[in-house]
């Protein structure tokens, strides 16, 4: 947030208003204005004046490093961001139409002004779309700003993002921090971050990746708590990093290489293609991890129940001679149609669904 109030219209108009000097940058300056009841309702127009800022921006037109990010990763993976920005969500929004695949989930850890949350069904998506459970229309999401205290367990969409975050990290087997850089002030964040992801329990193989361009020196003072002796790197630019050399298949990369001690190419995202050549690109990854889903499931018929669910079962069970049947959304059915050579059908399939 270094030139914040240079970007943000009227934000340095409404601190001197409050007698208040810029030069600790918005941070310090917005929690003095937030904490002092007189000014709350200053406080309510920097909110509206951030939230308004941030609600205006808009993706370029051509493939950038968030539409990588998201088609590098897969369902098992997560993308934790503390941005209010809508870049992550237009991005996902635009490459769900180039193909039809597993994204990252997205959390977004203080609010995000182009997400919606439905509270009663604890639902996150699209604002001004509706809740794909009780189909209310999402309410827009709260914005988490930046006071010494942060309070992350008031706010229900923000408290369930950080209940998410917490467990899929005491679940992951590596984490690539990007660009945050633990601020003293965020003592909350830090402490539930450090709860989750304890180095040394139950693997110490656990590998933590840092893309930022301060020094390494100073990026591991500020993860000292994080990393587990030797297990982690450093990169100042994302080309670098794991996630970008093997997309899609980070983790199997870095087991492979450096411990199994096996020689391993390079993959790296191609960063001069439009999104038809990009999706190109990436359409073998994809259709390779969908048709060994299907082929580890051993699922072997297709059904479209009366309700419109889809629905796939297995014709013979497993050894206990009991069917197995799951429920899988519109885009899978489509895939499996494809993958068990169904292309009539697929062609015909209602992808909108």
């Amino acid at each position: 947030m270094a030139n914040f109030l240079d970007v943000v219209p009227g934000v340095k108009d409404y601190f001197a208003q409050a007698g208040i000097q810029d030069e600790d940058g918005f941070e310090k300056a917005y929690s003095r204005i937030a904490e002092d009841p007189a000014h709350s309702k200053l406080a309510s127009k920097i909110e509206k004046a951030v939230y308004d800022y941030f609600g205006s921006l808009v993706l370029p037109p051509t493939p950038t490093l968030y539409d990588h990010l998201l088609l590098s990763l897969r369902g098992k993976d997560v993308i934790a961001t503390f941005n209010w920005d809508p870049f992550s969500l237009q991005a996902a929004k635009r490459c769900r139409l180039l193909k039809r695949g597993e994204f990252p989930r997205l959390l977004f850890l203080h609010g995000n002004v182009l997400a919606g949350f439905c509270p009663a069904c604890s639902v996150l998506g699209h604002k001004g779309n509706r809740c794909s459970q009780c189909r209310k229309e999402f309410k827009p999401s709260r914005l988490l700003y930046p006071i010494d205290n942060k309070d992350y367990r008031t706010d229900p969409m923000i408290a369930s993002q950080w209940d998410e975050l917490e467990q899929s990290l005491k679940d992951a087997f590596m984490v690539t921090i990007f660009g945050y850089g633990a601020p003293a002030s965020d003592k909350a964040a830090v402490d539930i971050l450090k709860r989750a992801w304890a180095p040394n329990i139950p693997s110490p193989m656990r590998q933590v990746e840092i893309i930022d361009i301060r020094d390494e020196d100073v990026l591991r003072n500020s993860w000292d708590r994080f990393i587990h002796t030797h297990h982690y790197e450093v990169h100042n630019d994302f080309g670098k990093s794991w996630i970008a050399r093997h997309p899609r298949r980070t983790g199997e990369a870095y087991r492979n290489q450096d411990i199994e001690g096996k020689w391993i190419s390079n993959n790296s995202i191609p960063t001069d293609l439009d999104f038809p050549g990009m999706w190109d690109w990436y359409k073998p990854l994809v259709e390779r991890e969908r048709n060994a889903w299907f082929s580890q499931q051993g699922y072997e018929r297709l059904v479209r129940t009366q309700e419109g669910s889809w629905i796939l079962h297995s014709r013979t069970g497993p050894p206990t001679g009991v069917e197995r049947s799951e429920e899988i959304p519109a885009y899978k059915a489509c895939d499996w149609l494809i993958a068990n050579g169904h292309l009539c059908d697929a062609a015909r399939f209602d992808k909108r669904e």
